[in-house]
């Protein structure tokens, strides 16, 4: 029987603006021997283009790992179509570790939150809440709305995560890539992946206020 660690990490990226997210989870992930089960919403390839300048070619997961210079086995990266819900992802039955959509929009928060299943995504995420696996939703708006606060109560009240990508100054950030960091820290945090992604606030060890 697999220890649970060795379970499949299930993730998401969705057509949110920052992508830079889910694809420097994906590398993370991979580089750190963790198996991933990929998804990507077809609004997710065009912002990889808008926003990275990567264009995904016919054989998408080739593509991917040449872009994230991935160099290892390719058997621990399995790539699913969006519209595929026959996927192994899309059941209960198939264990994993839980599901990290980052970044995830507001449509797909609402979709989950609706328990609707309208795309293996979606469906993935709701596998996870029915099966009380990790659940860490990366949502990517602003300003929010009031259905979009309820949509996201209404998932933190059955168990998932809601993680802004809202990233922290006081590691002070000198790069855009440190707050890409920050956010895929807290992220792993939260699905209790242990990593150094940022320097975490350890306090002011001389007892004295911070001064801005």
């Amino acid at each position: 029987m697999k220890d649970k660690s060795d379970l499949p990490i299930i993730v998401g990226i969705t057509g949110a603006s920052g992508a830079i997210y889910g694809i420097t989870l994906v590398k993370f992930l991979l580089e750190n021997n963790y198996s991933v089960d990929l998804v990507l919403s077809p609004h997710a390839e065009k912002v990889f283009l808008a926003e990275l300048g990567f264009c995904l070619g016919l054989d998408k997961k080739n593509s991917l790992c040449e872009f994230l210079q991935i160099n290892e086995d390719l058997g621990s990266l399995r790539l699913w179509d969006h519209n595929n819900v026959a996927a192994a992802i899309s059941s209960g039955s198939y264990k994993t570790q839980g599901m990290i959509i980052a970044p995830c929009s507001m449509g797909s928060i609402g979709n989950i939150a609706a328990g609707t299943s309208n795309n293996l995504l979606t469906r993935a995420a709701d596998v996870c809440l029915k099966e009380r696996r990790k659940l860490v939703l990366v949502a990517r708006e602003t300003p929010l709305s009031t259905i979009h606060l309820r949509n996201m109560l209404s998932l933190s009240e059955i168990g998932a995560v809601i993680l802004p990508a809202a990233p922290g100054f006081y590691h002070n950030p000198r790069t855009i890539q440190d707050q890409v960091n920050f956010i895929l820290g807290k992220a792993l945090d939260a699905f209790g992946i242990e990593n150094e992604n940022f320097t975490r606030w350890l306090g002011d060890i001389n007892n004295q206020l911070l001064k801005y």
